[in-house]
């Protein structure tokens, strides 16, 4: 610890235990008592990936930043709940980290996608660079939309975790849209439209019979992402018990968000406070060692997390949920209705059956090379990435 340089926001709550209270503790779809579970609350929290600022990385494009320092929170809060969405694909949600036990091939596989280089499918470098394409220059602060529609086009050259990521606009799920995604046949479009990429894969530790396996599953393993409103410049107080339920959900993958200007990832909540992983502190980048293996408990935070009140929450968000297979989908499409059944909590998105008619085209989010795509997606952002814009550094 003694290397990172700690925010204030980060000294804050840097070792605050949880409070002693009945209240459950929610983790990401799992239950917990602090007086019974203390320990297991802790250990899933270090189990989560936990990817700050870092510095002395290789320069971004070649010529750009070596630290994102400063500007990189809320790419770091996506690649944090993206990375739960590998770690349930690949290790599954029982799966838990312990400092100086020899891990599995697949977690370095999920560790190593999201390493500081370029040729990582989910690096700073990948996602400063794609965001380009969205209007954001590199160094530039992302909004939750901006960093959830840039790792849904990476992800389709992740070949070996083989996702649907669909992103839910104008607060609406369609599921007949998921439906469609998630049964699709067709080739990974990422391998087409990319070759040069091959040797990435399997160097990301890519297994040979991928293709067998998409033959024989007729469902994609889905990511939805969810960027929401919920207020104008605060958070409405009649959408809190919903977002509560989001986190106690077995598909939760958390929420991205946080405070203007400053983003995080958030993974649950206890009474009136959220849980939270905070991006806020710098470290060197890390460099794989001579076997080929990352050292690795820089990427877990392994300190009681972060909490604060869910009134301080800016009100734009993206929610996330990981469908493994059809049945959770249908499970998380049954959880979504009975909500609306609750007493005292607000919709914060409509699940419909069909695309409405008022709806622009579908395809418009497909991941297609036409800049027209990408004009007519900033169209969605400019107005919600406002208030998190920072202008210079």
């Amino acid at each position: 610890l003694s290397l990172a340089t700690l925010t204030y926001d980060t000294l804050r709550f840097e070792y605050e235990d949880f409070p002693e209270t009945k209240e459950p503790v929610w983790i990401l779809g799992r239950k917990y008592s602090v007086f019974t579970e203390k320990e297991e609350i802790l250990l899933d929290v270090t189990s989560r990936l936990w990817f700050t600022y870092r510095k002395n990385f290789p320069a971004i494009g070649g010529t750009g930043p070596t630290s994102d320092t400063g500007w990189g929170c809320m790419l770091r809060c996506g690649q944090m709940i993206f990375a739960q969405a590998l770690v349930c694909r690949h290790l599954g949600r029982d799966w838990r980290w312990i400092k100086g036990k020899r891990q599995m091939d697949n977690y370095f596989n999920v560790l190593n996608a999201f390493i500081d280089k370029k040729d990582s499918y989910y690096s700073i470098h990948q996602i400063a660079q794609m965001g380009v394409g969205e209007g954001k220059s590199i160094g530039q602060w992302y909004g939750p939309n901006t960093v959830a529609q840039v790792l849904k086009k990476l992800a389709t050259f992740d070949t070996w975790s083989s996702l649907a990521v669909h992103i839910a606009m104008d607060n609406t799920v369609v599921m007949e849209e998921i439906r469609r995604l998630c049964q699709s046949k067709g080739p990974c479009a990422g391998a087409a439209a990319c070759p040069a990429l091959e040797s990435d894969v399997l160097y990301n530790g890519c297994p040979e019979d991928v293709g067998l396996r998409e033959r024989l599953s007729p469902w994609k393993p889905l990511v939805l992402l969810i960027p929401l409103r919920l207020g104008l410049t605060e958070i409405n107080e009649a959408y809190i018990e919903t977002l509560k339920h989001c986190f106690m959900m077995p598909q939760s993958l958390g929420v991205i968000g946080g405070k203007p200007n400053s983003a995080h990832y958030f993974i649950g909540y206890v009474g009136e406070e959220l849980i939270y992983l905070d991006p806020h502190t710098t470290q060197p980048a890390v460099e794989p060692g001579d076997s080929g293996c990352l050292p690795d408990e820089s990427f877990h935070c392994q300190h009681p997390p972060c909490r604060m009140s869910i009134a301080e929450l800016d009100p734009s968000i993206a929610v996330g949920f990981f469908c493994n297979t059809e049945a959770d989908f249908n499970d998380w499409c049954q959880q979504i209705k009975k909500l609306s059944l609750v007493r005292g909590a607000l919709p914060m998105f409509e699940l419909v059956e069909r695309q409405p008619s008022h709806f622009s085209n579908p395809d418009v989010l497909n991941l297609t090379p036409d800049s027209s795509d990408a004009d007519r997606l900033e169209r969605f952002f400019d107005s919600e990435d406002e208030d998190f814009e920072i202008l210079s550094l």
